[in-house]
């Protein structure tokens, strides 16, 4: 991943939103240790501060804990909580933002959730 300094989203968001990602993937489960705020710092050329930040973050969010002295892990509720945050943040926001475009272009609702329904459908096909 490569952090956008210059964008408008602090870096420890981007850092935390990096790790939510890795254990949406499922490439940290349940109890995984996931990399210090030494390591962060390294992989993304950041103050180890900064990632600090994005590691409490997660922690005081319930997706991550601490062992002292041994870093921090993987909580077993962090993938429903990650879940959840997402539905009702960013995809919340995502649908706010097609309704709008879609008002402009006089798109009925029910025009709306037949094009969502085929998408959903084209994306099930390319799972398979």
């Amino acid at each position: 991943m490569i952090l956008n300094a210059n964008g408008s989203k602090p870096i420890y968001i981007q850092i935390s939103e990096w790790i939510e990602t890795e254990i949406l993937n499922g490439n940290l489960t349940k109890d995984d240790k996931v990399y210090s705020q030494y390591k962060l710092a390294e992989l993304f050329t950041i103050n180890p501060a900064t990632a600090a930040k994005g590691l409490n973050l997660l922690a005081d969010e319930g997706i991550l804990y601490t062992k002292r002295g041994l870093g921090k892990f993987v909580t077993a509720d962090a993938l429903t909580i990650i879940m959840n945050k997402r539905k009702n943040q960013t995809l919340k926001g995502l649908l706010q933002e097609v309704a709008l475009e879609a008002e402009r272009l006089y798109v009925t609702e029910n025009e709306l959730v037949e094009m969502l329904g085929q998408i959903m459908k084209e994306r099930k096909g390319d799972s398979r």
